[in-house]
């Protein structure tokens, strides 16, 4: 099956060594979904009615989105490499999503869209933790 992140991952002109290319597309595509799932979780959290009572749960959702767009474009970016740098953000996304993972699945039994965000955390943490397995 073909994505916008395989293909250009497929067009990048210079080798890309030894990483795993599918860990690191699912990766990406991880982090970019759970980054939208995220961004569409604080804003329904603030549509809600009890809005002070999910304020942990914006601000950490609010979080987890920008580490993980930040993860995707270090991840899409091979010029130079840094495989320290790659490690750090991607523990880093590791850390958010868990803590946004555990936040939302508090609300989940009372807000869908607490639920589904918390699923897309779980999944992108463990792409995260698959890809920084195999990069050793």
């Amino acid at each position: 099956m073909s994505s916008t992140v395989k293909d250009m991952l497929a067009t990048y002109p210079a080798d890309l060594g030894d990483i795993d290319q599918g860990k690191l597309t699912r990766c990406i595509e991880e982090c970019i979904a759970c980054a939208q799932a995220c961004t569409a979780c604080a804003d329904a959290c603030l549509s809600e009615g009890m809005v002070s009572d999910l304020t942990k749960c914006i601000r950490t959702t609010m979080d987890c989105a920008d580490i993980c767009t930040a993860t995707a474009a270090v991840l899409s970016r091979h010029t130079g490499y840094d495989a320290n740098i790659t490690r750090a953000i991607l523990k880093a996304c590791v850390t958010a999503c868990k803590a946004c993972g555990d936040e939302c699945a508090s609300h989940a039994d009372m807000h869908e869209h607490c639920r589904v965000c918390a699923e897309a955390c779980r999944s992108c943490e463990q792409a995260c933790n698959e890809l920084l397995a195999a990069l050793g």
